[in-house]
């Protein structure tokens, strides 16, 4: 079970409306719309984008890590090298 399984069909959903935003995004670089008005869009995708990479993350650290950390040892260690990797990879992006 993943951290993220009780809310698949709500990230699922999430990710088709995203996928939708990013086909509109195609449709206005075809139609040749004002360059500002394409970066706006741009930027709400990748805001959309961000919220679902938090809610995943959250999940993560919610189920997963939580788990590893109460059992100890190793799998703790290398579950929270895991998270915090998962985190620069978020703020760096």
């Amino acid at each position: 079970m993943r951290g993220y399984t009780d809310d698949k069909d709500a990230v699922l959903k999430r990710l088709r409306r995203i996928e939708g935003q990013v086909r509109g995004l195609q449709r206005l670089v075809d139609e040749d719309t004002y360059c500002i008005d394409i970066l706006t869009q741009v930027s709400a995708v990748t805001k959309a984008l961000q919220a679902v990479a938090l809610e995943l993350l959250d999940g993560h650290l919610d189920h997963c890590v939580r788990r590893a950390v109460a059992a100890g040892g190793a799998e703790a260690d290398a579950k929270l090298a895991e998270a915090t990797a998962a985190i620069a990879r978020l703020v760096r992006s």
